[in-house]
Formats: C-alpha cells, sequence, structure tokens
C-alpha cells in the first residue's frame, strides 16, 4: 500500500467556490466572522473571494476588504480567485499571497463559462505573469484546470488534453498547477491514474486536487490522490457550491467531513474538528433554508473519535 503523507492542507474554497453558487448575498462582517473563526480552528489556508464585476457576481464584490481582514491575521495564506488580466492586477494591488486562473480542459466548458478557449486563458496566465513580474509582486500563480474528468456539455475530456494544458499553464508562467473534477464525473482509479502523470510532469509545482461531490465520491477521489503523494486539497464548509452546468450537483467536498477523514487515518491537518462544526452551525443560521451537505455534522464525532489525541493548532 502506498506510503500516505503525514500532514495535509485543507483549502477552504467556500467563501469563494461556495457563496457564488448561492443567490444570497451574505454580509462582510459575517465573513469576517468566517475567515477569523476557520482561522482560531486551525485553517491556515482560505481562498476568501473573486475579482470579477460586482454586477456579475454581487456575492463575492467585497474581495478586497475580505483580502485585507485576512491578511492581518498572522500565517494566513491568502487566496483569490481571477478570470483575466484585470482581476490579477486587482488581487496583485490588494496583496493576496496566491491568485489562482481557472482553466478548463473542456473546449466546449471553457467557452460557456470563460468565454475563452483554453489556449486563451493560456495566454491569459503570460500576461498575468509578465504583469506581476513586472509589479515586482511576490504573489503566486496558480493555474487550476477543471472539468479535468470531463463535463456536462462536452463528456468525455482527454487526458493528454489535461496534460498538454497542464504543460501549457507551467510553460506560460504559472508557479503552481492543480487539477479539479468540477462536475464529479471523476472516480478513485481515474483519480490515481490521471493525478500520478500530472505529478510526474508538474512535480512540486502540482499544488492541489479538487473534487466535488456530486455522485458522492469526494473523499474516495481525495484517498486516491492521497496514494500519489498529492497534500493539498480545496474543501467548503457544508459543502456548499458546485457548477453552473453540472445541474443536480452537490457541490464542494464538505471541509468538516474531509477533516474528519483525515484526522481519523492519523493525518495531520492542524484543524479543530469541534471548533469547525461549530463554525459550520453558525455559517447554517447565516444562510437560513439554504441547503447544506455533507455528514459529520449530522451524525456527530464518534466516541471513538479522541480529539485529544489529533495534532495541535498550529500558532
Amino acid at each position: 500500500m502506498p506510503c500516505l503523507p503525514a500532514r495535509v492542507v485543507v483549502r477552504e474554497v467556500g467563501l469563494r467556490d461556495g457563496l457564488q453558487s448561492l443567490p444570497q448575498v451574505l454580509a462582510t462582517e459575517r465573513k469576517f466572522d468566517w475567515i477569523r473563526s476557520a482561522y482560531d480552528a486551525g485553517q491556515r489556508e482560505i481562498e476568501v473571494g473573486s475579482h470579477v464585476p460586482a454586477r456579475l457576481l454581487p456575492q463575492l464584490a467585497d474581495t478586497a476588504e475580505l483580502v485585507a481582514f485576512a491578511k492581518t491575521l498572522p500565517g494566513l495564506f491568502v487566496s483569490v480567485l481571477v478570470p483575466n488580466l484585470k482581476g490579477a492586477e486587482r488581487a496583485i494591488e490588494t496583496g493576496a499571497d496566491l491568485l489562482l486562473v481557472p482553466l478548463s480542459a473542456s473546449h466546449e466548458h471553457s467557452l460557456a463559462n470563460l468565454r475563452k478557449t483554453p489556449d486563451e486563458v493560456v495566454a491569459e496566465v503570460a500576461r498575468i505573469r509578465a504583469a506581476r513580474d513586472s509589479a515586482g509582486a511576490r504573489t503566486l500563480i496558480e493555474g487550476g484546470i477543471g472539468t479535468a474528468f470531463g463535463c456536462t456539455l462536452q463528456g468525455a475530456v482527454a487526458p493528454a488534453e489535461v496534460l498538454r494544458c497542464m504543460q501549457a499553464l507551467l510553460d506560460a508562467g504559472a508557479d503552481r498547477v492543480s487539477l479539479a473534477d468540477t462536475v464529479g464525473f471523476a472516480d478513485p482509479a481515474a483519480v490515481a491514474r490521471l493525478f500520478e502523470q500530472a505529478r510526474a510532469l508538474a512535480g512540486e509545482r502540482f499544488w492541489c486536487g479538487h473534487f466535488h461531490d456530486t455522485r458522492g465520491l469526494a473523499l474516495a477521489n481525495v484517498h486516491a490522490a492521497l496514494q500519489t503523494g498529492v497534500t493539498r486539497f480545496d474543501a467548503s464548509l457544508g459543502g456548499i457550491g458546485g457548477c453552473p452546468h453540472a445541474p443536480g450537483a452537490s457541490g464542494n467536498a464538505a471541509t468538516e467531513d474531509l477533516v474528519f477523514m483525515l484526522a481519523s487515518m492519523g493525518i495531520d491537518t492542524g484543524i479543530d474538528l469541534p471548533r469547525l462544526l461549530a463554525l459550520r452551525a453558525r455559517m447554517a443560521d447565516w444562510l437560513g433554508s439554504e441547503a447544506l451537505h455533507g455528514t459529520l455534522w449530522r451524525a456527530g464525532l464518534p466516541r471513538t473519535f479522541n480529539a485529544a489525541s489529533t495534532p495541535a493548532i498550529a500558532a
């Protein structure tokens, strides 16, 4: 059996990937509370929003304020998603630690979601890299490859095309690359094959796995990716989020379920589960009738789970 990592980073993406999928706009003060409480629970990487026009996603209009607040918390690594050069310039200006540029390996999904072909996104990354370097900024650039296992519009996406896009992003100047199962088509065997190839291509620049729980396989897919040596995963508190081109999708891997699985396996995340579950309960109140997902909150921690034996929260 492959050796599993001793430590895994769980990057919270609910404030962006989750909230952008919901019709209501969560108050900025609530988001501050979310960031602070997640930090107090031990999370050290949070994607706080996206620099997109407010008219398109009013849910994320306060991203600059969230970056400014998050940067006051010592040791918190702050990410934002940007769709283009203009958004990247804003991310650099606000001092985000990392900007993520989404690229869809599905040509049809790319046109529907970004109004650009995959190769046009690669060209945009090259412009973003030039702007970053010209500004003398230290913001990292992550190329996030979505629909890596297929999509609802195009259907199959060849692994060779995914790897071609990954190499193109690296050649264009991306510091990091990641893979996402945007619509929940992946299975553990497919994840093991593609992630092994991606790790061989990108090495330490392979940054993160992003799985949706559309068909209940997110945690199984995380486990498959763990066995290839990946040590960072995106997740969303309460499993909120999803893709507009995946009707009925249940959203992202639930942060609390993922942290529980890793802790039960003896893998250090530095996250305090009772505090995380308390935050989830508050978020459920904030979001009212919005559907949340995941299962740990319903069943609770088992009596055999020894919170005292889990690694301490990093200062």
